[in-house]
């Protein structure tokens, strides 16, 4: 065992995809909880989708890809919360909205740019071989911000999540949390794509919310369980995908997928 952990960590590649995972992963299951709660889940799903339209125009421009998907995906993020707020367009509707526009405005482009397409293939489906020190560096600073201003905001967050109306009355300023929620989201986003790829990365939002639920039932537990639940997935992912030589995102996901059955499995046990 300590030959292949000495063995993994000799690769430069697989110490980014380790920090940038680790850190990804425990953003996203921070928010992830607050996102299922409101029954806004899939807004990593359309968010990343927007992020790889993104990308695309920026490596047409031949620009920095972070530097122009990070706004726009925020502002997308903003905008979905608008349009989930508007009594017209539903949450479900507002996001397939936006995430197909997005998608097709990327593969339109990608198209007509023969150059870009590997790269841009390591945005879609992930890559581990595909972090860069420059994206190491962002995804640190980045993460960081996110975990700290969820901690700092625990309290009101929890709040907008469990009852928003009674928020308001309480003189906390909902509309404002539902905005730092959408951002925080959009940045944990982005910074996973390059690891877990636009057609996987609302699966860490998700999974270990979801799984964490079922065997806890207080807020704060489940948001601890589904720190712990991701970290544990994201690590047995990576070593399993290094070990059989499969991609990283979805080994990660299939290890998620796995946690989820056995905690359904283990509610009916407790409940019986």
């Amino acid at each position: 065992m300590i030959d292949i952990i000495s063995d993994f960590l000799s690769y430069d590649f697989l110490k980014k995809a380790l920090i940038v995972g680790l850190l990804v992963t425990l953003s996203a299951s921070l928010l992830g909880v607050s996102l299922v709660l409101k029954r806004f889940s899939m807004i990593g799903d359309g968010l990343s989708h927007v992020a790889f339209g993104a990308i695309s125009i920026a490596a047409a421009l031949n620009i920095a890809p972070l530097k122009v998907s990070i706004p726009v995906v925020v502002i997308a993020a903003f905008l979905l919360l608008k349009l989930s707020q508007n009594s017209k367009i539903n949450g479900d509707a507002a996001i397939a909205l936006i995430s197909s526009s997005a998608l097709a405005i990327g593969v339109f482009i990608n198209s007509l740019s023969t150059n870009i397409k590997s790269d841009l293939t390591s945005y879609m489906f992930g890559s581990i071989l595909a972090i860069s020190d420059e994206d190491l560096i962002i995804s640190v600073i980045l993460s960081f911000i996110v975990i700290t201003l969820f901690v700092i905001f625990y309290n009101k967050i929890f709040s907008v999540t469990f009852d928003e109306s009674f928020a308001k009355a309480t003189g906390i300023k909902s509309d404002f949390y539902n905005m730092l929620i959408a951002f925080l989201t959009a940045i944990t986003t982005v910074i996973g794509m390059r690891l877990m790829g636009a057609l996987l990365m609302s699966s860490l939002l998700i999974f270990p919310a979801i799984t964490s639920m079922r065997l806890c039932r207080s807020f704060k537990s489940v948001v601890i369980s589904s720190s712990l639940v991701s970290t544990l997935c994201f690590i047995v992912g990576l070593g399993l995908s290094y070990s059989i030589d499969t991609p990283a995102g979805s080994t990660i996901v299939i290890i998620n997928l796995f946690m989820l059955i056995l905690a359904f499995t283990a509610e009916k046990i407790l409940k019986k």
